[in-house]
């Protein structure tokens, strides 16, 4: 350290000096060591606790952080760099080590298509401390110090004597374990995905490569071949299908399915036909949302393929029937960038709305001043903001606040599991309530018009099991709370005239998954296209009076 001195020659401030090589492996064994428990804790459970393996590929990764700090180490773009990994990295450590979550591809995808107001619940108190201490701190001080740097020829001499024996003993440590790392890395695709903060900044790299590809795409039409096999609405009454697309609810804890809390007492009580084993298509919105709506299998589904295709409102509008999307949440995700899209968030009752967001209720009122105006045949879409989280409480009034206590905090820490249960138990109850209302307001509508209504949740969610919260895990090792999906049905008399009772019950103890959604509802829409497929609709085969 030395002290430096003013214009005068009195002491000013004193900073220390250190070289750019220490510098950077200082960077380097902060990084690794201090915003990296969930890799760390991860590795030392797949490896079995086995010291020497575990070691070994630790002074690896080091060696590697190490080469990759140096290497970067330049006059006037070491800093900025270093403060980017170091803000990134302890980000990241926020959400991998209180959520348990993966930030790969789609969980950027989920978090870049969020709102303000969806964003700001998880920017809380501990967040912020979080982020003075592990990334603000740091910064200063590397801000703090100063930096020696050396002639370019002896910068380069310099840090290749560094860099090099580093990469070689990170081949080394690779190799001498090199058959244990390969099976655990097989076995456990997460672990490297929470190596913080290289992985989850080239993620980010690569998405933000593929947004820019994917804003001259422009979708191929789909089904224009597409009719109403009856005509139009000319001796019949106009068919009116709602759609909604619920939000984080998980079919474990839906009543309906065997959980043991009540937390569907409404739908009980209705004529539904309730599907219990529904996959999703994804773990998150992004993903799960426009698969649903696509013509694709989850097999088949990518983000690119989505973009490039029309989708199930699209069809649904070359045959001539009325399409409208109204939305809760953060947007139809271009899914209804075709057809009429209406967002509910914005101009809501002060009762249900606040802070940018508004809880379903407003679906309900919506749907109350429009339905008598339903002419043509129509399929209306409502997307929920349902059991979003980490802040549940915020989705429910407080007269359904039946499982008590319930966590009042989007900070998971300041509350007991069973508290957070309590409250996501809540958001489920009142999803009963708003879906039991939709049935309600259809049920009256049902002199003039032809009416039903399907619900299936997006994804789901987890609430502490394995150690993981709210949603977004990578597909493959996704437990089952985050693809388990609740699938409702419910038909007017008019509409469940033209199915076999018996049959149907007989389709709600089969496996399903969103791949049934496209085909279904053009099938119950009477929609005739070459890209329907019947062996998909899964109430095709219970039509009376018809093959399919």
């Amino acid at each position: 350290m030395r002290e430096t001195t003013g214009k005068a020659g009195s002491p000013a401030f004193w900073r220390p000096q250190l070289g750019s090589i220490a510098v950077s492996i200082l960077t380097a064994l902060y990084l690794l060591a201090l915003t990296n428990r969930s890799f760390w804790s991860k590795g030392w459970l797949y490896l079995d606790g086995r010291p020497t393996t575990f070691f070994s590929i630790a002074i690896g990764i080091a060696c590697l952080y190490i080469a990759l700090c140096v290497a970067v180490s330049l006059k006037y773009v070491m800093k900025p760099i270093f403060i980017l990994l170091i803000l990134a990295s302890a980000a990241g450590a926020w959400f991998m080590d209180r959520y348990g979550v993966i930030i790969d591809m789609e969980m950027i995808r989920n978090a870049a298509e969020t709102n303000s107001a969806e964003a700001g619940h998880l920017i809380t108190p501990g967040f912020v401390l979080h982020m003075l201490v592990y990334g603000v701190l740091p910064a200063a001080l590397l801000l703090w110090v100063r930096v020696r740097h050396h002639t370019f020829f002896w910068k380069l001499r310099a840090n290749l004597v560094v860099i090099l024996p580093a990469l070689v003993i990170a081949l080394v440590a690779g190799l001498s374990h090199a058959r244990v790392y390969a099976a655990t890395v097989r076995a456990h695709h997460d672990w490297f995905e929470t190596l913080n903060p290289f992985v989850p900044l080239a993620t980010a790299v690569q998405f933000a490569a593929g947004q820019s590809a994917d804003r001259n795409v422009v979708a191929t039409p789909l089904g224009t071949d597409a009719r109403v096999s009856d005509g139009p609405v000319t001796g019949r009454k106009p068919r009116l299908m709602v759609v909604v697309a619920g939000e984080t609810a998980r079919a474990a804890n839906f009543s309906l399915g065997g959980y043991g809390r009540e937390t569907n007492p409404e739908l009980k009580t209705k004529d539904i036909f309730y599907f219990g084993d529904t996959t999703s298509c994804g773990t998150a919105t992004a993903v799960s949302l426009p698969c649903m709506f696509s013509v694709y299998t989850r097999a088949d589904y990518s983000h690119r393929r989505g973009l490039e295709t029309e989708n199930l409102l699209d069809v649904l509008a070359h045959a001539g029937i009325a399409v409208e999307w109204w939305d809760n949440n953060t947007g139809s995700k271009k899914i209804a960038a075709r057809v009429r899209e209406r967002s509910l968030v914005g101009g809501g009752n002060p009762r249900d709305c606040s802070g940018g967001e508004c809880r379903d209720q407003v679906l309900l009122d919506a749907l109350d001043a429009w339905i008598g105006s339903v002419k043509a045949d129509t399929v209306l879409v409502l997307h929920q903001i349902g059991s979003h989280g980490p802040s549940y409480w915020l989705r429910y009034p407080e007269a359904f606040r039946r499982f008590r206590p319930d966590c009042r905090s989007a900070e998971f820490s300041d509350c007991t599991r069973e508290e957070i249960v309590n409250a996501y138990d809540n958001t489920i109850a009142y999803t009963d309530h708003i879906l039991a209302g939709v049935i309600d307001r259809l049920q009256k509508a049902e002199g003039s018009l032809d009416v039903s209504m399907l619900y299936m949740s997006d994804h789901g969610e987890s609430l502490g099991e394995f150690g993981l919260y709210l949603h977004g895990a990578p597909y493959m090792i996704a437990p089952g709370e985050q693809t388990h999906v609740p699938f409702v049905l419910w038909l007017g008399k008019d509409a469940k005239a033209a199915y076999s009772g018996a049959c149907l019950d007989a389709e709600t103890a089969k496996p399903q998954s969103h791949d049934t959604l496209f085909h279904t509802v053009l099938g119950m829409m009477r929609v005739e296209t070459r890209v329907r497929d019947p062996a998909l609709d899964l109430l095709s085969a219970c039509r009376r009076g018809a093959v399919s």
